[in-house]
């Protein structure tokens, strides 16, 4: 009959462990003497950082690729927006970013909105004025007319203080009674007297409490960062409302209004920009959501 050959198991007894095993059988193992092996050809040990758990995986499974199969692998640079927002990043401007924030519809994003654009899926990409509430009406119809479908926004708004502030939708409005999510939503605000120059950073506040609820996207209303972060409704008047904390993060000193000093306020401009996309090039959620409708 053919001989059978034992494979020897690792010791478990008292002076070994299973892991231990593992530990040893998987550390780097030093050049053994009088090897017929020439020494470049040898299995480099040098700078072998790896742990005992990424060795054994490795052993039995191969490197780590960069594109198994073809596909990208999931980080920061190749998919910005399932983060949340950068504070410490600031994004460099485009060639077709405009001076002034005065202009006409479709005129492009002013410089000093851009910095803020960081880690989104507009960073690179042109946007342009596309609704304008003291040229289009303070009204939630008119808002949706001109936004739905859209895919992602930056909404800037201007009090009667003269506060400069907003929030970026990174999906848009589709007008179906959604509430939509994103990790990488934010609201910001200029210090009073400043961004009016490239230059000026606003404060950023990330959403928080996780992806859900980043924007409440119902028909009847315009602007809900949150179910009452930053509300700008729309119907007729130019109130906009805010109480942080739920949603978006407060201030550092804990500030629990955008607006800093009072809940809610009067509007002097609404404006939102919208990406600029060719002729037949998809536009990331410009659909409902799967079970994100009301």
């Amino acid at each position: 009959p053919e001989k059978r050959t034992k494979i020897p198991l690792p010791s478990v007894g008292k002076q070994g462990s299973l892991a231990g095993w593992l530990d040893g059988f998987l550390q780097p193992k030093p050049e053994e003497e009088g090897s017929d092996e020439p020494r470049d050809n040898r299995p480099s040990t040098v700078d072998d950082d790896r742990d005992p758990v990424e060795r054994m995986f490795n052993f039995f499974f191969g490197d780590v690729e960069d594109s198994p199969q073809g596909l990208a692998r999931f980080d920061s640079q190749r998919f910005p927006e399932q983060y949340p927002a950068t504070k410490t990043e600031w994004a460099e401007p485009l060639p077709n970013d405009a001076e002034s924030e005065e202009g006409p519809l479709l005129s492009y994003l002013p410089k000093r909105f851009r910095p803020m654009l960081k880690n989104t899926n507009m960073e690179e990409r042109d946007m342009v004025l596309t609704f304008d509430a003291s040229l289009d009406g303070w009204d939630a119809r008119s808002f949706h007319d001109k936004l739905d479908r859209q895919g992602a926004c930056l909404v800037v708004c201007t009090t009667k203080d003269g506060q400069v502030c907003g929030g970026y939708n990174p999906k848009g409005w589709c007008g179906y009674g959604e509430y939509r999510g994103s990790i990488a939503a934010f609201l910001f605000s200029f210090e009073a007297g400043a961004g009016r120059r490239a230059d000026d950073r606003p404060t950023k506040l990330r959403k928080v409490g996780g992806a859900g609820l980043a924007q409440l996207d119902f028909p009847e209303t315009a602007v809900s960062f949150g179910s009452d972060s930053l509300l700008v409704p729309l119907n007729g008047s130019r109130q906009a409302s805010s109480k942080l904390g739920a949603y978006y993060e407060r201030y550092e000193d804990g500030t629990n209004t955008l607006f800093k000093t009072t809940g809610s306020t009067q509007l002097k401009s609404l404006k939102v920009y919208t990406g600029v996309y060719e002729e037949g090039e998809y536009i990331p959620f410009s659909d409902a959501e799967p079970f994100a409708l009301n």
